[in-house]
């Protein structure tokens, strides 16, 4: 999987302008940037120009040497970075780059080169090139980052085969990075922040200290919750990440790589429905999977099971099985595999009292609900559901000294309350699942 960088930036400029134009910019205070982590690209320092594309974070082609790593430095790798080695996470990404774009590898040690996640590509842009900076929350995504130490880690970077000279400054989440090119919007305008989308989104949920935690539903699921800010106290033996909170502490984390793209699957390949809204109208006509269970591996499984080689499948299938219990099915399947992911983290920090939800996904009440009998707790989805957006402005208010009142930002719009439960359902998806990693794996 893999997009150009050079219509990210496009695009995001557009976005940027249309906003500018409509507010007016004397009303635009700051920039604040929040995005897709792991994603990455290398570019020439001069010109700007991406060497190849960017390789998004789902991209499998690094599997192999990510399997590699984790053989020949796997408890390392997590010690200093807090992750587990996987094609997931940007260091192999780079190098993969670096080794397929002719004549990149001589280029890089003469300083012609830079990389990058999404966040350090933008920054270049916006300043027409004067700064070349990320933040620690992305950084502490690239597995090259030592948690501990704060600093690229000479070791990460020499297993991983990137030269450490290619890679930008860290800061802060909140802090001046500098200013927009005047030529870009009439102006120049300071940028005061900068955080990985995930972290934001838990910046914006309002969680600084562990008890809450919150799943932002896309084409993944990702669920963080706070850690504290001590990482000897913090280091997970569970299958989760440990990472950098935008706050400046530590968080863990359980990525579910295919959550929103199970239904876009159904959609799209056995168009089951003609859009992802249909997939859950589908879902409430069933009332019940009657045993059908969707095992959603599209990409393998990630935390707390960490299998490259895990498939999807769909079991229990009858005669009379339906298209809508298929449906019913899949959104079941992504609120186990939460279940799964919080289970892990209680293991690390004790209980967690509520989920608080954003992302497209979390629009779906039936999948909403589903959850909630799953994991037998409450599911908060706050008014503003652009959480991310919200936690990026709200970094940017920090780093300008002031606050950011926003009126019922963290109330509850919406509170699932269980109304059933699903431990036989969860039961035998979690058998399946079982099954279907033995089958990988032979």
């Amino acid at each position: 999987m893999e997009q150009s960088g050079r219509d990210i930036w496009e695009s995001q400029l557009e976005a940027a302008r249309a906003v500018v134009r409509e507010v007016g910019i004397e009303h635009v205070r700051s920039v604040a940037l929040a995005n897709q982590r792991e994603t990455s690209l290398i570019w020439d320092r001069a010109s700007r120009d991406p060497i190849g594309p960017a390789i998004v974070w789902q991209c499998r082609r690094t599997a192999g040497a990510a399997a590699h790593l984790l053989n020949a430095h796997g408890d390392e790798v997590r010690s200093r970075s807090g992750l587990r080695p996987d094609a997931y996470f940007s260091g192999l990404k780079i190098a993969w780059l670096l080794d397929h774009v002719p004549g990149a590898r001589q280029r890089a040690p003469q300083g012609d080169l830079v990389a990058g996640t999404v966040d350090s590509w933008l920054l270049a842009n916006l300043t027409g090139g004067g700064v070349f900076a990320t933040d620690r929350t992305n950084a502490s995504r690239t597995m090259l980052w030592n948690l501990t130490e704060r600093r690229w880690d000479a070791d990460l970077c020499r297993w991983q085969r990137v030269p450490e000279t290619i890679l930008p400054e860290v800061h802060p989440s909140a802090h001046e990075y500098g200013h927009t090119a005047a030529s870009l919007f009439g102006a120049p305008l300071p940028i005061l922040a900068v955080a990985g989308d995930q972290q934001a989104a838990l910046f914006g949920h309002g969680i600084v200290e562990p008890g809450r935690a919150k799943c932002t539903y896309g084409t993944g699921a990702f669920i963080l919750t706070h850690a504290g800010r001590s990482i000897e106290s913090a280091a997970p033996a569970s299958g989760l990440l440990l990472t950098a909170s935008a706050d400046g502490g530590l968080a863990y984390e359980g990525g579910i790589f295919t959550a929103g793209s199970v239904v876009q699957w159904l959609r799209d390949e056995l168009r089951l429905a003609p859009t992802a809204p249909d997939i859950s109208s589908m879902a409430v006509a069933a009332e019940s999977s009657q045993g059908v269970m969707l095992i959603p591996a599209l990409a393998g499984l990630g935390a707390p099971h960490w299998d490259a080689d895990a498939r999807g499948a769909i079991l229990g299938i009858t005669r009379g099985t339906t298209p809508a219990q298929i449906a019913r099915a899949a959104l079941e399947s992504i609120a186990f595999r939460v279940r799964e992911v919080v289970e892990a983290m209680e293991a690390e920090c004790g209980q967690i009292e509520e989920l608080r939800v954003d992302g497209g996904m979390s629009s779906s009440d039936v999948l909403l609900q589903i959850q909630s009998n799953a994991l037998q707790r409450s599911i908060i989805r706050p008014a503003i559901q652009e959480t991310t957006a919200l936690g990026a402005a709200r970094l940017a208010a920090t780093a300008a000294g002031s606050s950011l009142d926003v009126k019922d930002a963290e109330d509850a719009k919406d509170r699932f309350e269980p109304n059933g439960e699903l431990e036989r359902e969860f039961d035998r998806w979690t058998s399946a699942r079982r099954a279907i990693q033995h089958l990988g794996a032979n």
